[in-house]
C-alpha cells in the first residue's frame, strides 16, 4: 500500500507499538475490533483531559478519533522509537484544535508516556492547544490557523518523490475548514502533480465553530468539487474502522485520493452528539461521569 514507484521500494518496517502488534496479529476480520477498543479508550483519555485542563476542543476531538486510531494503529508506517526515521509516513493533522485526540492516541502508539497526558494545556506544557512538532514527538507540523494543513502536505508529497522515497502523506482536515481557499490552492497543485502519494481525509461531521457548515458557506456536492479538482474521491462512514481500513490502504492509483469520512461531532457520548455547542464547551465533572459510563457501558 506503500509503493508510491516502482524506482521507490519500501523501506523496511519499524518496530512497532504493543497496540499495533496485537492488531497485525488478529485475524484480519478481527482488526476493527481491537481499533474500536483502541478508540474507546481514547475518547475516555479524551474526556479525561479536557475535564482535567478546563479547556479542548471536545467535539471535534471525538469526531476525529476513529479516523486518527485507524491511521496510527492499522495504516502509517511510523517508528515509535525513531519519531523521525526518514522514511516514515507523515501525517499532518490539519485541525490542530483537536490536538487532545491526537496527543492521546501518539501517547498510545508508544511517541511518548501517557502520564503526560496529565500535563495538556498545563502551563509551560509541551501538549497545548496547539500541537508543536519541536516538542511533542510523533507531530509532523504545527497547526492550528486552519487551511495551513493542506499546503504543507502538498510540499512533504513533493519532497517525498524528490526524495525517491515510498513514503505517504496523510492530512486530516476539518470540514468547516474547507471555507479556507488555501485548501483548494493545494488541491490543485496536488492534482497538477500527480501526487498520488497524498490522502486528504475530511472529518466530516457537519458542524463548525457557531453553526452547521452548509448553513456558514454551503460545502456540498463535496465530494464533487475534490474530483472536479482532479482528487480521487472515496465516501465512508468515518466511524467504520472496517472502511476506513480499507480505503486507507487502498493501493494508489494516479491521482491524490481523498477520503471524505462522515462522522458525528461528540461521537459516543449521547448528549454531545452532533451538538454545535460542544465545539469548544467543557463538560461538567457530573456530564465526564456520565460520559465515561456510557463509553464504557
Amino acid at each position: 500500500m506503500n509503493t508510491y514507484s516502482a524506482d521507490a521500494p519500501p523501506a523496511p518496517p519499524p518496530p512497532s507499538s504493543e497496540l499495533r502488534r496485537q492488531v497485525e496479529a488478529a485475524d484480519p476480520d478481527r482488526r476493527p475490533e481491537h481499533l474500536r477498543r483502541i478508540a474507546t479508550d481514547i475518547r475516555v483519555s479524551i474526556l479525561r483531559m479536557i475535564s482535567r485542563a478546563k479547556l479542548g476542543h471536545v467535539g471535534g476531538d471525538l469526531s476525529v478519533t476513529d479516523i486518527l486510531t485507524t491511521l496510527y494503529f492499522g495504516v502509517l508506517r511510523v517508528d515509535p522509537a525513531d519519531p523521525t526515521w526518514p522514511d516514515r509516513d507523515r501525517l499532518i493533522l490539519s485541525k490542530g484544535h483537536c490536538a487532545a485526540a491526537l496527543y492521546s492516541v501518539l501517547s498510545k502508539a508508544g511517541f511518548f508516556p501517557e502520564a503526560l497526558l496529565e500535563q495538556f494545556m498545563a502551563p509551560l506544557s509541551p501538549l497545548n492547544g496547539h500541537p508543536n512538532r519541536n516538542k511533542v514527538p510523533g507531530v509532523e507540523a504545527n497547526t492550528g490557523p486552519l487551511g495551513h494543513g493542506m499546503p504543507v502536505a502538498v510540499g512533504c508529497a513533493i519532497a517525498a518523490r524528490l526524495s525517491g522515497s515510498s513514503r505517504r502523506v496523510v492530512v486530516v482536515t476539518g470540514d468547516g475548514e474547507l471555507q479556507e481557499g488555501s485548501n483548494w490552492e493545494a488541491a490543485m497543485a496536488a492534482a497538477h502533480r500527480k501526487l498520488a502519494n497524498l490522502t486528504a481525509v475530511v472529518d466530516r461531521n457537519g458542524l463548525q465553530q457557531g453553526a452547521r457548515t452548509e448553513a456558514t458557506n454551503r460545502l456540498e456536492p463535496l465530494a464533487d468539487k475534490w474530483r472536479a479538482f482532479g482528487w480521487d474521491v472515496a465516501e465512508v462512514d468515518g466511524h467504520d474502522h472496517a472502511a476506513l481500513l480499507e480505503v486507507l490502504t487502498r493501493a494508489p492509483g494516479d491521482q491524490p485520493r481523498c477520503v471524505i469520512a462522515r462522522t458525528v461531532k461528540g461521537k459516543g457520548v449521547s448528549f454531545m452528539e452532533d451538538g454545535v455547542e460542544w465545539h469548544h464547551k467543557v463538560p461538567s465533572p457530573a456530564q465526564v461521569e456520565t460520559a465515561l459510563r456510557e463509553l464504557l457501558a
